[in-house]
C-alpha cells in the first residue's frame, strides 16, 4: 500500500527568508537524506564524490551554496573512515563555497561508544572525531540516540540529539495491539531510561537484566529484574553490531517464561555474525531504523525477521525546525 501523500513541512512551517535551506548527503545513506527531503519538500542537492586511484577522496557541489543553510547527511557506517572523512571534506567544501551555516546530519554517530579511557594507552576517539568535524566547520551537530549521551559535551557548537522513542514505541503498537500488558526489558543497566520512556508511552510493565561486559562481543548476565512469565516482551536498545549481546537477552527472556518477543532499536548495524544470530533467534521481529542502510540482502538473509522503521520524518521536522528558529525539543513533547 502507498504511503499517503503529504505536505512538505517547510511549507507549512514557511520558508525563512534569512538564507536558503540546502540538504546534501554522503554515500553512506542517501536514501534517507532523499526521505529526508522528500518530507521537506526541498530538492537533494547535487555533489560529487569521487575516489581517485591512490585512495584519495575528492567532493565537489554543483551548485552554489552562497549564504546558504546547508544540512549534510552522513551516517558513520561502513567503511566508517570513509564516512567520516568524505563528511569532513564536504564540511570544509561548503564552508570554503561561503556557505552560510553548516549541520553536521549525523543519523548514527559509531563513536559514540569510545566515550572514556576505560584502559590504559587508548583514545577517547568519540572526543577526537567531534574535535575533527568542528575544525572542519561543522556550525552545528544534528544526530540521533547516542550510545553515550555524555559524547554531546564534546562539542563545543550546538547539538541536536534526536530520540527514536516516538517511531519503537508505536511500532510495538502497531505490531501488538494489547501492548500495554507487555512488558518493556532493558537489556542492560544503561538502557533503563530509554526502556523506561517507552514502558510508560505504551502504558506497560518494565523489566531489566543485570550483567557484565566481559569484551566487546561476549557479555555475562546475571539476573533478569521483573517478571516476565506469559507476557510479550518488548526488547529496546540503543543498537545491534554483532547481536550477541540480543542472544543473550532474548534467551534469558525465554528462559524466564515470555511468550513473545519483539526488539526494536534505533540504530542496526548488524555486522560481523549479526545477521546469522537473528535468523537462529527465538523471535518474532527484530526492527531498526533507517539511521543505517540495511541492505536487501540482509533482510532476505535474515529469513523475514527484520524491519526498518522510518526516522526520516523526525529528521525533516528537526532540519525544519532548526532552518526556521523554532524548538526542536518541541517535537518530543
Amino acid at each position: 500500500m502507498s504511503a499517503a501523500p503529504h505536505r512538505p513541512i517547510l511549507e507549512t512551517l514557511g520558508e525563512s527568508r534569512r538564507s536558503p535551506l540546502l540538504v546534501f548527503s554522503g554515500q553512506s545513506n542517501r536514501p534517507l537524506a532523499q526521505a529526508i527531503c522528500d518530507n521537506l519538500g526541498v530538492p537533494l542537492g547535487r555533489s560529487v564524490t569521487e575516489k581517485f586511484t591512490n585512495d584519495n577522496i575528492i567532493v565537489h557541489y554543483e551548485e552554489s551554496l552562497r549564504e546558504g543553510d546547508v544540512y549534510i547527511v552522513q551516517t558513520f557506517s561502513a567503511p566508517v573512515s570513509d564516512a567520516i572523512l568524505e563528511l569532513m571534506l564536504m564540511i570544509d567544501a561548503a564552508k570554503s563555497a561561503s556557505a552560510g551555516r553548516v549541520t553536521a546530519v549525523i543519523p548514527y554517530y559509531s563513536y559514540a561508544r569510545s566515550d572514556k579511557k576505560d584502559s590504559p594507552r587508548i583514545s577517547i576517539a568519540g572526543r577526537l572525531v567531534a574535535d575533527l568535524l568542528q575544525e572542519a566547520g561543522a556550525d552545528r551537530i544534528l544526530t540521533m540516540t547516542l550510545h553515550s549521551p555524555q559524547v554531546h559535551g564534546f562539542f563545543k557548537v550546538p547539538v541536536d540529539h534526536l530520540s527514536a522513542d516516538i517511531v519503537l514505541s508505536e511500532h510495538f503498537k502497531r505490531c501488538v495491539p494489547n501492548a500495554h500488558e507487555g512488558v518493556v526489558l532493558a537489556p542492560d543497566a544503561g538502557s533503563i531510561k530509554r526502556a523506561s520512556h517507552i514502558a510508560r508511552r505504551l502504558d506497560s510493565g518494565l523489566a531489566m537484566i543485570d550483567k557484565e561486559r566481559l569484551s566487546d562481543t561476549e557479555v555475562r548476565p546475571r539476573a533478569l529484574i521483573g517478571d516476565v512469565q506469559g507476557k510479550t516482551v518488548f526488547i529496546v536498545d540503543d543498537e545491534i553490531s554483532t547481536a550477541g549481546s540480543l542472544v543473550e537477552t532474548v534467551n534469558i527472556a525465554r528462559g524466564m517464561g515470555a511468550k513473545d518477543v519483539y526488539v526494536a532499536v534505533t540504530h542496526g548495524v548488524y555486522s560481523g555474525p549479526a545477521i546469522q544470530r537473528i535468523a537462529a533467534l527465538d523471535v518474532t521481529q527484530v526492527a531498526s531504523c533507517n539511521t543505517v542502510l540495511v541492505p536487501e540482502s540482509k533482510v532476505e538473509a535474515a529469513g523475514g525477521k527484520l524491519a526498518v522503521l522510518d526516522v526520516a520524518p523526525l529528521f525533516a521536522n528537526a532540519i525544519a525546525n532548526i532552518h526556521t528558529g523554532a524548538s526542536v525539543s518541541t517535537l518530543f513533547t
